[in-house]
């Protein structure tokens, strides 16, 4: 059973970075593995992934060794079960707010007894059989990483509930998100939003969750290292190569 190295690297305590894709070719995962990034984040959720594209990102990064992510679209068991029957080993679910959608994530996500995912040998998770199946079931739920996306108020308050899951890994803060759920969308340096997020850092860090968030910066990025984040999503494909173009043209007077 292949070891889930970003699990590995958040219980050590390192601090891990990584994108959110939202381009279909898996070349944009090799660039991103070539980079020396420890993840990427294929987006269902806001991207325009099938489950088929999705398959081939996940080849591509495993091909060059950086960790995939998949983000759903959301919190349901058909839409978790998929990505992990196909050889997800790390889920990011969006839009928790209670203790009840955090429970539902990980039994869509464990296999007995800390969930109910349902039992299929002849996928891509379990080598299509070639894994015996007292393995790829008994020990299935030891490689998962669970990440959960608190993006509203409601989320906040109820995080001290969230996180009496023991099957969660990861809350992910949404700095957009919680903006609007703030009353200052897209202001994700608000004092509000930022007052929010560094409260639950703490709170997170406490219960022993690892946190993460959303950034767009490398001074960001290195802010919240230093408050104690370790999984750190570091901008959109999209925009990063649109940055990098501007800078071009900008350089040539096209801009």
């Amino acid at each position: 059973m292949k070891i889930n190295i970003l699990k590995r690297a958040l219980e050590e305590g390192k601090t891990v970075f990584g994108p959110f894709c939202k381009i279909l070719d898996p070349a944009v995962v090799e660039l991103a593995a070539l980079a020396g990034f420890d993840f990427v984040i294929i987006d269902m959720e806001h991207g325009p992934y099938s489950i088929e594209t999705v398959q081939q990102m996940l080849r591509a990064a495993e091909a060059k060794g950086i960790t995939p992510v998949v983000r759903v679209t959301e919190n349901s068991e058909t839409s978790i079960l998929r990505v992990l029957d196909i050889g997800a080993q790390c889920i990011q679910v969006p839009q928790i707010s209670t203790h009840e959608d955090a429970q539902k994530v990980v039994k869509s996500a464990m296999f007995h007894p800390e969930g109910e995912r349902g039992m299929c040998r002849y996928v891509r998770a379990g080598d299509y059989t070639a894994i015996d199946k007292a393995q790829h079931f008994g020990r299935a739920n030891e490689n998962i990483v669970t990440i959960i996306h608190i993006e509203g108020v409601t989320g906040l308050e109820n995080l001290p509930s969230i996180l009496a899951n023991d099957g969660i890994d990861v809350i992910f803060l949404g700095p957009y998100d919680l903006s609007q759920s703030c009353g200052v969308p897209g202001q994700v340096h608000h004092e509000k939003v930022i007052k929010r997020m560094e409260e639950a850092v703490v709170l997170a860090k406490k219960s022993g969750k690892v946190v993460g968030t959303f950034v767009e910066s490398v001074e960001d990025a290195k802010k919240w290292e230093e408050i104690g984040v370790q999984y750190i999503s570091f901008a959109v494909d999209t925009g990063i190569i649109l940055k990098a173009f501007q800078q071009i043209t900008h350089g040539l007077g096209r801009g």
